[in-house]
Order: structure tokens, then sequence, then C-alpha cells
């Protein structure tokens, strides 16, 4: 593989793609982009974009996919080269490769990020957020990763630290709020509402680059099932790309009487949706979900370690 990943996304709403024999051009919102043809290796639209057939058949013969997402970063489908099955070497080595080194991995890069937020928050509160001893205890499961022999005791640990780390950064929030921890859906509480529309848009981001990198979505390390893959990949990355944008909005006070607690569930209002959600687009770097989802598809290849970044 490059050193560059080769795929190419094209995420709004109102584009228009077209291409000549050596060039694909894409024109939105006023400005005309171009790339070399040979180098779109797949072309991943997510939302609404106008794309002439005579670009569909020069990415098509040159072997390159087209793959279509709706806004929210669903896969709609796929297009490959007629008898071809583009990708089928990564999935198969995806699926070949023995689990635990790579679910070490995501293991260790989460809990590493999920350290340092916790040490970051609380220096910017000027307290330690940590009671007696937490602060040992996780630094230990970190150092303990490297000697887990299963996946289930990396499970475990990979478990415990998460559900710490949520009842650690709780501390830093007004008790109003009614956070204590990370809870499944529905949500009683604004946090754990806000938290989970920040990981959704993660969520999209991350499978438009597995897609684009011709990894099964549905095959993690770390995890099992649909999705699983992409849930793996988003871990290490939460913490400063979600976490710090909603613990930051639920400290300013921006939610206060802002929502709604029903018996079933918690309501935000569209204000604090639109207070989270453009500050969230800027937090959420796609260059780096890009380079750790190549870097995956290259260790799965034999090009290298896998390593995230967070």
């Amino acid at each position: 593989m490059t050193s560059e990943h080769s795929w190419h996304v094209v995420a709004g709403f109102g584009a228009h793609i077209k291409s000549t024999g050596t060039t694909l051009s894409i024109l939105y919102k006023g400005e005309q982009k171009e790339f070399p043809l040979p180098s779109v290796h797949h072309l991943l639209l997510v939302g609404g974009h106008n794309i002439h057939t005579s670009a569909v058949t020069r990415l098509l013969r040159q072997g390159s996919s087209i793959s279509f997402f709706d806004a929210d970063g669903t896969p709609v489908g796929m297009l490959n080269p007629f008898g071809s099955d583009v990708g089928a070497d990564v999935r198969k080595a995806q699926r070949a490769r023995m689990p635990h080194t790579f679910a070490q991995e995501i293991a260790r890069a989460t809990l590493k990020s999920r350290l340092l937020a916790i040490e970051r928050t609380g220096d910017q509160l000027g307290e330690n957020l940590f009671y007696e001893g937490e602060q040992e205890i996780l630094h230990n499961l970190l150092k303990d990763l490297e000697y887990l022999i299963t996946m289930d005791e990396l499970r475990r640990v990979h478990k415990l630290a998460g559900d710490m780390y949520y009842e650690i950064m709780a501390r830093s929030l007004s008790p109003e709020l009614g956070f204590r921890r990370r809870t499944k859906r529905p949500h009683q509480d604004p946090v754990n509402a806000m938290l989970s529309l920040g990981y959704a848009m993660l969520f999209g981001n991350t499978i438009v680059s597995v897609i684009g990198a011709y990894l099964d979505p549905d095959y993690g390390f770390l995890r099992e099932g649909e999705r699983s893959l992409v849930a793996d990949l988003i871990d290490p990355i939460k913490t400063t790309m979600v976490d710090e944008v909603v613990f930051s909005i639920a400290r300013a006070g921006l939610i206060d009487r802002r929502y709604e607690v029903s018996t079933k569930r918690c309501h935000l209002n569209e204000e604090v949706i639109d207070a989270l959600i453009a500050p969230l687009r800027e937090s959420i770097k796609q260059e780096l979900i890009d380079s750790n989802v190549l870097s995956l598809s290259q260790s799965l290849m034999g090009d290298g370690p896998f390593f995230l970044g967070y």
C-alpha cells in the first residue's frame, strides 16, 4: 500500500462530479478541485451529489470502486468493476490475522487517551479528579495490558477502565445534570444524550474511511458483531474528538434548562443540539481517522506495525 490513503470522500450536498480521461473534477460550493484519475482508487459519496456517468465509467474501467452513504455515514451500496472483488485481499487478511495484537493496541491507546483526558481536565479545573488509589489502578491496568493473554482478559480490563473513566469524569460536572456513568439508550440525562450524538457523528466519519480502505466494518478485534471494527477504532479518539466538547459544554452551563427528562428518555432541545454539532465538526479530525485506518490496513497486509493515534 502507499503511504497515503487512496480513497477520496465527497461529503455534504450538491457537489458536481465529472471526469476527463485523466482527471476527476469536483465542483462544490463554487470551488473546483481536480485530482489525477489514477490516484482515486475509491470514491466515497456521502450525502446527495450529482455524478456524471462518464466519471462512473472511467473509475470502474480503471478498477476503482464507488461507495454511497446517507448523510449520517450509513452505508447504502457500492459499485465495483464488473467481475471483480476489489479489496478481497485486505478483507481476507483481516479475517486471517489473530485478533489479540490488534485488540491489545486498541485497549492500550484507549486507556492512555482516557488517562490523559482525566489529567487534562483536572489541570483545567485546578483539582484532582481521582479518588485515592484510582490513578494507580488505571496505570497498573495499562501495564497489565502487555501481559494479558486471552481476549476475555483484554475485554474485561477494557470495560473496567472505561467504566472508571466515565465515573471519574462525572466528578467534573454538576450533580444536577444526573450524569454518573455511561449508560445505554434510552438515556435519562443530557450528558449521555450528548455523548451519544457525538459518538454517532464520529462513527459516521470512521465507517466511511473503513469502507474506503476496503475493510469489513463488521469484523472487529476487541469487539464482535455488526459494525464492531468501527466501534473498536473510535474508542481511542472519543476523548479528544467528542468527550472534551461535551463535557466542556456541560460545565459551561449551556444545557441548563434546555432539556427535558421524561419517563422514557432525555430530550435535548434544538439549541443544545446546534451548540454541540458545530464544535464537534471542528473537533472530529478526519486526517487522524484516516491515518489510523491506514495503519490498520497496512499492518494487516504486513506493511508495518499497527499503531493508533489519539
